[in-house]
């Protein structure tokens, strides 16, 4: 599929990583690369391995004009739903580039609220090179935050999980039940939270 570049300088991509997990924030990334310093393997996060990320990561960081990070807290997704704090963590990284990018790609088919025209792209993690970079950095950003939470609650396993509904985190929610950064409104910890009421 070919995509329609503007002929504009400032030009960002935004992506998302955490939609699916039952813990932790959802984190959004914006970029705006230098067209003059071009980085070799841009591709969708999820299809890169772990060292390549943080290889790339580091790269995207030197490299581009700039980049910024958005998110919203699980207290912020259980207010508004999920889908709702996707776009405004998305609005808040476009927010807080130190560029304002005269277009945005945005991954996926929806568009959040933003003051400059803008284009949503389905898998545009693989098609454009900004949202592409975006996508290394939020789903580092977000696995780095797993890790951190890991070494707090080493019994839920989230370094290995990275917060996802997986059997083992099902099982270490029976078991210990749902944490502070638990998204309450997601069914799997509601259902732990009503069940521990019922048992209490």
């Amino acid at each position: 599929m070919q995509i329609e570049r503007p002929n504009l300088t400032a030009i960002a991509g935004v992506d998302e990583v955490g939609r699916g997990p039952l813990v932790g924030d959802v984190v959004t990334a914006a970029v705006i690369l230098d067209p003059k310093k071009p980085i070799a393997g841009l591709a969708d996060s999820k299809k890169l391995t772990d060292k390549k990320r943080q290889a790339l990561a580091i790269e995207i960081k030197e490299k581009a004009l700039c980049y910024a990070y958005g998110r919203c807290s699980p207290v912020e997704i259980d207010e508004l739903n999920i889908l709702q704090a996707t776009m405004l963590a998305m609005s808040r990284a476009v927010e807080a580039l130190s560029i304002t990018p005269e277009f945005v790609f945005v991954d996926g088919n929806r568009l959040p609220k933003l003051t400059m025209p803008a284009q949503a792209v389905v898998k545009g993690d693989s098609l454009v090179a900004e949202i592409s970079a975006a996508s290394i950095l939020a789903k580092v950003a977000r696995d780095d935050e797993m890790l951190a939470l890991d070494a707090r609650y080493p019994q839920y396993g989230f370094a290995g999980h990275k917060g996802y509904p997986t059997k083992a985190h099902f099982a270490a929610l029976e078991q210990y039940g749902a944490i502070d950064e638990h998204r309450k409104s997601f069914k799997p910890v509601q259902r732990v939270l009503l069940n521990a009421k019922g048992g209490a």
